[in-house]
């Protein structure tokens, strides 16, 4: 108790005699608070801000006025543009109000920045750079005229099919892996590119004997130049040589699942082109060729195995060691497998290396939708959709699941999760929703409701338009009117965007763009399932894993 009053003697003592001698207490210059559209952050990210915004920075003494015209800045982050402010000053110089002087771009990032050269009226200096990041709003003005919902369809399948026809490799007429990878050829997504064509001969984008002339390219290549691993085909090749080109160190060999959607868009080409004639007749003979030589039950480790494996290397053999399990995006490769007119596999492989003998069943809800397989949440979009470019799964039911149900509850399932918008990111909504493999800001990523940064994937609402074709149709608009002049470039829709850190990509990718077309097709008029089922050792092979389908 001594101890304690004799140290409030000694402070009021100093400071009796800092009051008698005319002490100054040294004044602290710091900032209090910062409200941009009467909008405060605590991380200093103001997203949705008007084109005219209002930006109050509050500070804890009154400010030179002179200083802070030369020391608050704000600037364009892409172009480091600085923007011509006003200022103006209230609450007796102690808060600034800056406005710009004209109106900012929409969704575009700006950068706030008020450095320690800004003085106090008692020329005390900032105590700190203050930094704030500003995305301006979406301009909802449309970017091109309105037209019907019919014509727009019409649009987005005409426009995106140029990746794969004016895109497409001169010399193999494949599929380009990305607007970027030279000669890398996909072979999945040159499946996808194959089933392209056809929607485009039939909706007179092209001519069939155009379609014709480029498959005849496309499988003539496949079939002699192109090198194969027991007739199956790398993921990644070279379009100008047919050269394997490796996807990973150890991923230089076959590819089944990637082999299988090439399969299932060269099984719905040969189902289109049935003419007598005797190029529609030649294109046929090498497609099944190509069919007949893939070695698909050697790929349970030559039948060693109830498990069927991913990849074959001819230099690492079996050394990535992954059985295709599900639930994913490799439905379309078991039956392709069980198909095979010369190596099909048995049921028990589809039982115990794809469903695990039932593991794969989900059951649970999530928005109030019951998911019958899968991860939590559904996963990525392609999961309902790659497979799904030639099987229907209109009342397609085995022992696990009933598909169309499946597939409506995962595309549901995203738009919900979009809807909701849990992490608040910008853009999402009824209108803006999609989260599937892509490209992002800084690589490439499966997103989904359990991997979500904020990057929406054009291609992931597209193609569900099956599923969901109101809230595609929705979203299509969204994309086209609100967004088409970010997104909408000469192959279409760019492949991702994000508008909370306002980024768009710049790339197109094949297995994104050729869903988008097919899909929407299967929407139309199911152009694509008709074919594809109609072939008869699908029919036989779906049959003998125990799918049951008015359409086999």
């Amino acid at each position: 108790m001594r101890y304690s009053i004799a140290i409030f003697l000694l402070i009021s003592f100093f400071s009796c005699q800092s009051k008698e001698e005319g002490v100054v207490v040294p004044e602290t210059f710091y900032y209090k608070s910062i409200r941009v559209d009467k909008v405060t952050s605590d991380r200093m990210n103001y997203a949705n801000v008007n084109a005219k915004p209002v930006i109050e920075i509050t500070f804890s003494a009154p400010l030179n006025r002179e200083s802070a015209q030369s020391s608050i800045k704000l600037t364009e982050k892409a172009t480091s543009k600085s923007i011509p402010l006003t200022y103006g000053f209230v609450g007796n110089d102690t808060t600034v109000t800056v406005m710009p002087q004209s109106n900012l771009a929409a969704l575009t990032a700006y950068t706030l920045s008020v450095d320690p050269a800004l003085n106090s009226q008692q020329k005390t200096a900032l105590n700190a750079t203050i930094t704030a990041n500003l995305v301006t709003a979406l301009d909802s003005t449309d970017k091109f005229p309105r037209i019907s919902d019919s014509l727009l369809l019409d649009l987005v399948q005409k426009q995106t099919f140029k990746y794969f026809w004016d895109f497409g490799h001169p010399v193999s007429g494949l599929a380009r892996e990305r607007n970027s990878s030279g000669d890398v050829v996909t072979s999945g997504g040159s499946g996808f590119g194959i089933m392209a064509i056809v929607v485009a001969v039939d909706r007179k984008f092209i001519t069939r004997q155009e379609g014709l002339d480029r498959l005849v390219k496309i499988t003539d290549f496949l079939k002699n130049k192109t090198k194969t691993h027991h007739g199956a085909f790398p993921h990644w090749l070279n379009g100008a040589t047919g050269e394997t080109v490796p996807f990973s160190q150890k991923d230089n060999g076959a590819d089944l699942v990637e082999t299988s959607y090439l399969m299932q868009g060269l099984l719905t080409a040969r189902q289109y082109f049935n003419g007598q004639n005797a190029d529609e007749t030649a294109l046929r003979k090498t497609i099944n060729d190509l069919w007949d030589a893939v070695e698909w039950n050697w790929f349970t480790k030559n039948g060693a195995e109830t498990n069927l494996y991913w990849h074959w290397s001819p230099t690492y053999n079996w050394d990535m060691n992954m059985p295709i399990r599900g639930w994913n995006e490799a439905l379309i490769t078991y039956v392709m497998a069980a198909s095979s007119n010369k190596s099909p596999i048995a049921k028990t492989v589809y039982d115990n290396s794809w469903a695990q003998n039932g593991k794969m069943k989900n059951g649970n809800s999530y928005y109030g939708i019951k998911l019958p397989l899968g991860p939590a949440n559904g996963g990525p979009l392609f999961f309902s959709q790659y497979s799904f470019l030639g099987i229907n799964p209109h009342d397609l039911t085995d022992a696990y699941a009933n598909y169309w149900e499946q597939n409506t509850a995962h595309s549901l399932i995203n738009y919900n999760y979009c809807k909701a918008n849990p992490k608040n990111f910008s853009g999402y909504g009824e209108n803006g929703w999609g989260l599937t493999a892509s490209d992002e800001q800084n690589g490439y990523s499966a997103h989904e409701p359990n991997n979500d940064n904020g990057t929406i994937s054009p291609t992931a609402a597209l193609s569900s338009m099956p599923y969901t074709p109101k809230e595609s149709m929705q979203a299509m608009r969204f994309f086209y009117y609100k967004l088409g002049d970010k997104i909408w470039k000469n192959y279409g829709f760019v492949d991702a965007f994000n508008l909370s850190t306002i980024w768009f990509a710049d790339s197109f990718l094949a297995i994104d763009q050729g869903p988008i077309i097919i899909m929407i097709e299967n929407q139309r008029s199911q152009l694509l399932w008709k074919l594809f089922m109609s072939a008869p050792e699908v029919k036989k092979g779906m049959k003998n894993l125990g799918f049951q389908s008015p359409n086999l």
